[in-house]
């Protein structure tokens, strides 16, 4: 399936996945995180990065301070030149990247600053990290992003909807 298929049966599902957010906000399941990254893990086994990267052309990471420092030593600039050239801050106070796609994707979907990527970067999308109740919102709005995403919500549907 392609990300465009992915898209519009995330929209289409957004409701139930609203839905399971709000049941797993009550309910708290205790066995949250180990079922999230076994389902994670499963879709990672199936779903190479690099066919997609659509988190890469769609969205824009955090940039924190440490990001901009570790990032502008690779590329030999300074931080204020850094940011500068590709940064700007959003409305919640954040530096992110001025343009999408990420100015550091190739066409070939690799990123030319992998080694040193931002935090944010690394950790996408989420479903493998403690506490995922944490961030249980941010994760219904990956679902529109990544396939991976939807997929780890169609299996949580599974194991906590009646």
């Amino acid at each position: 399936m392609d990300i465009a298929q992915y898209a519009i049966l995330a929209k289409e599902k957004k409701k139930d996945n609203q839905k399971l957010v709000t049941l797993l906000k009550t309910k708290k399941p205790r066995d949250l995180d180990s079922a999230t990254h076994q389902l994670h893990d499963a879709e990672f086994e199936k779903i190479d990065c690099l066919n997609c990267a659509n988190c890469c052309k769609s969205i824009s990471p955090i940039v924190t301070d440490k990001d901009i420092q570790r990032i502008s030593k690779h590329l030999k600039k300074r931080p204020g030149n850094f940011a500068d050239e590709y940064l700007f801050l959003d409305s919640d106070g954040d530096y992110v990247f001025k343009t999408q796609p990420c100015p550091f994707l190739g066409s070939d979907n690799y990123c030319s600053i992998y080694s040193v990527r931002p935090k944010a970067c690394a950790e996408y999308p989420h479903t493998d990290r403690l506490k995922f109740i944490q961030i249980v919102d941010l994760s219904l709005k990956n679902t529109l992003v990544c396939p991976a995403v939807y997929e780890v919500f169609e299996g949580l549907k599974k194991k906590y909807t009646p």
